[in-house]
């Protein structure tokens, strides 16, 4: 029995030793896992942080640069404000028509962002009526300006254009719509990310689906959305919004 001690000894070390090895390969494998998942995540958050630069960064600072570079007014009141010839008098359409136009803002900001409205008239009328939202007095205003005015200079884009029997059907609601906005009242105005000029339009456009159309992409404030809502669908199913951070009432 004495002579067996000293080999079990032997083996129980042997054993233990063997143990430890296992014991230590595996937290070094478990280790390098970790630096490898770590490695990984590394690697993929550089590479949406580089293509965040990509797509968004880098445009835009080019676009700020160009528009920097641009001959334009410096102060609204050097702005030309006027007709910009493109709808046509009244008096020469008997048919009701909607408009909705986009046109590049002043100021810096113009190099990303726009400034949308809506503008109406019903068959036979001798005027037309023109929908803004801006950012001082009371938001929502009517024929402050001509129909189809520069803006800031800038010549205004045509988004849609309706006429005839279905734009006599749409005014009533487009009329009840903005009579209805949840952001009129004053001091119901934020640039970014809303509510704005923007905001207001997408708003009737969205009441209003049968209208068939978005604000452009650099309609900043179109995606916010009224009554404390953060997500919604598009009554035709086409578009999903997120709406960016809300804080405080407007």
């Amino acid at each position: 029995m004495p002579d067996d001690l000293p080999k079990q000894r032997q083996f129980d070390w042997t054993e233990d030793r063997s143990l430890k090895n296992s014991i230590f390969h595996a937290e070094c494998s478990i280790r390098e896992r970790g630096i490898g998942y770590e490695f990984t995540c590394m690697k993929f958050l550089k590479s949406i942080v580089g293509l965040f630069i990509v797509i968004y960064l880098v445009p835009t600072l080019a676009s700020a640069g160009v528009w920097y570079m641009r001959d334009r007014p410096q102060s609204w009141r050097e702005a030309d404000w006027g007709s910009a010839g493109i709808l046509p008098r009244p008096q020469d359409v008997s048919e009701a028509t909607i408009h909705v136009f986009s046109a590049t803002t002043g100021g810096m900001k113009g190099s990303v962002a726009s400034h949308a409205w809506i503008v109406t008239k019903a068959a036979n009328a001798g005027h037309y009526n023109r929908y803004d939202k801006v950012g001082w007095g009371a938001p929502v205003r009517r024929n402050n300006y001509a129909p189809d005015a520069y803006w800031y200079s800038n010549t205004p884009r045509l988004v849609v254009s309706l006429q005839g029997a279905e734009a006599a059907r749409l005014i009533p609601r487009i009329e009840a719509v903005i009579a209805a906005y949840p952001h009129s009242e004053a001091g119901g105005y934020r640039m970014w990310p809303g509510p704005n000029s923007n905001t207001f339009v997408a708003h009737i456009l969205r009441s209003v689906p049968e209208l068939g159309v978005v604000l452009p992409p650099d309609a900043i404030g179109r995606d916010y959305l009224p009554d404390g809502r953060f997500f919604a669908i598009d009554a035709d199913g086409r578009d999903v919004l997120v709406c960016p951070l809300k804080s405080g009432p407007h």
